[in-house]
């Protein structure tokens, strides 16, 4: 077969499909066997945790449904790969890399899950990914998980994977299929994204739904694209769309989304663009070799007919500290997620899955689970603590009023522009996009990326600034899968 799957774009699939150069059946069995060599043998990448055992079946029946009917739109026999919180209806298991869940069925797909498989998506499997989204314990490297284990940076074993959708990054950054979804709370995408040279959205809170998805936070959650190109992550972003009348954020979207976003494939999307980059605090852990990556990629900006502001400091960046949210919202999040889960389920509250650990510990505790602790005893689970009031309210205050809206305002900015994904905790309490874009490699191979910010349901402003920063300065290149540097 002469066609080359290793960075195979979306529409090179689609028009090699068309051509009847390759069937959707035959590219899912050339990702088994990349799977097999290299994450399951060979370097034992460990990105995938489990395939779809009904995904061949899947393919060869949308092949026939294009021979008679034609494809039903550009994700029509595209193999995707869900991170490990995300349910499907089906064989697989939904665990968040936990062995207490590692029975767990979901018993029906989540929202998203239901518009990619609509879209003639093949969900071909589940990727690895940091355990509970890195809410176990503290200390856990990035991409362990007790179910799955740990997930290796391709482009350098000393590089960490990033987390916590890392089997999600690493296995787009490794051909182990087209496209992925990853799901973010704070860095879960833009972090694997930068480490994996991928291009990863996090959408808007609320563009998205996050229904069917085992939670970590009710006001900071979504789920987002993973792909190797601008243009592939925004189809995958349109098969996901739709209106879920259960999940509340939604609502916010009303009037501010737009049913397809290839529109804003701007390769001239730089040109005349505000772009404003807050120096002060989110540089201050950049090696040299880094900052001069950043720098260059500015300089490239520049040359592309950006406006550059620099720096467009955030005041209030410096006051944004330790935050109860998450912890306080993590317990009532998966108390209901879990009750969802049927009569069946084998965990049915955060204290059950705190008991299994306890009860193996060799198994499931290799780390501990002093975060899992602390969220059962510190939250009621109601959410009506003083302290989780206040630092909601603070969140909201310092990372968007008085921050990004604040800095965006007074500089007149389309976005902001963050060295890798050090800017996705005021991004993330605020419940703001961003999209991360490679822009280059160390000296010891490992990658480097930076990353467009804005304000609510800017996606259409970042995808234009995204897409044509990539596409003038293509600096993505595959891992070799051959040695660790």
């Amino acid at each position: 077969m002469s066609f080359e799957i290793v960075e195979a774009t979306i529409p090179d699939i689609q028009a090699a499909l068309e051509a009847g150069e390759i069937t959707s059946k035959q590219l899912v069995l050339m990702y088994y066997e990349r799977i097999a060599d290299h994450d399951k043998n060979g370097l034992t990448i460990n990105s995938v945790l489990e395939i779809n055992p009904d995904a061949l079946f899947i393919a060869e029946s949308l092949d026939v449904e294009r021979a008679i009917n034609g494809p039903r739109g550009p994700l029509h026999g595209i193999p995707v790969l869900l991170k490990d919180n995300i349910n499907t209806g089906d064989k697989m298991h939904t665990s968040a890399g936990s062995l207490a869940l590692a029975n767990s069925f979901a018993g029906e797909d989540a929202f998203i899950v239901t518009k990619l498989r609509e879209a003639g998506a093949i969900i071909m499997g589940k990727a690895n990914m940091t355990e509970f989204a890195n809410f176990m314990t503290n200390g856990m490297p990035s991409g362990y998980s007790s179910r799955g284990g740990q997930v290796l940076n391709p482009y350098n074993i000393s590089t960490p994977t990033g987390g916590s959708s890392a089997g999600s990054a690493v296995a787009v950054a490794c051909n182990f299929c087209t496209v992925s979804v990853g799901t973010e709370t704070s860095g879960s995408i833009l972090n694997p994204g930068n480490l994996g040279s991928i291009i990863g959205i996090k959408p808007t809170v609320g563009l998205l739904s996050r229904s069917g998805i085992l939670p970590l936070s009710n006001t900071q959650d979504t789920a987002g694209p993973m792909a190797r190109t601008v243009h592939d992550a925004v189809l995958l972003l349109n098969a996901m769309l739709g209106k879920d009348q259960h999940d509340a954020a939604m609502g916010t979207n009303t009037g501010k989304i737009h049913e397809d976003y290839t529109v804003f494939l701007d390769p001239n999307g730089l040109q005349g663009a505000r772009i404003g980059i807050p120096r002060d605090y989110y540089f201050e852990e950049l090696t040299d070799e880094q900052l001069a990556l950043f720098n260059a990629s500015v300089d490239r900006m520049r040359e592309l007919g950006a406006t550059i502001i620099d720096p467009a400091d955030i005041k209030t960046a410096r006051e944004i500290s330790y935050s109860s949210v998450v912890l306080n919202e993590f317990k009532t999040a998966l108390n209901a997620y879990l009750s969802h889960l049927g009569p069946g389920a084998p965990m049915r509250t955060l204290k059950d899955i705190i008991d299994f650990n306890h009860a193996h510990p060799v198994e499931t505790l290799r780390f501990g689970q002093a975060t899992l602790i602390d969220a059962e005893y510190t939250s009621s689970g109601t959410q009506s603590e003083a302290q989780y009031l206040r630092h909601r309210a603070t969140d909201l205050k310092l990372c968007k009023e008085e921050g990004i809206d604040a800095t965006m305002k007074e500089y007149t900015l389309d976005a902001l522009l963050f060295p890798a994904d050090f800017g996705a905790r005021i991004t993330s309490r605020a419940g703001y996009p961003s999209i991360v874009v490679p822009s280059g490699y160390t000296s010891a191979g490992a990658p480097f990326g930076v990353t467009f910010s804005a304000k609510a349901y800017q996606e259409p402003t970042l995808i234009k600034l995204a897409y044509a920063y990539e596409q003038h300065y293509k600096v993505r290149k595959a891992p070799s899968l051959k040695s660790f540097i």
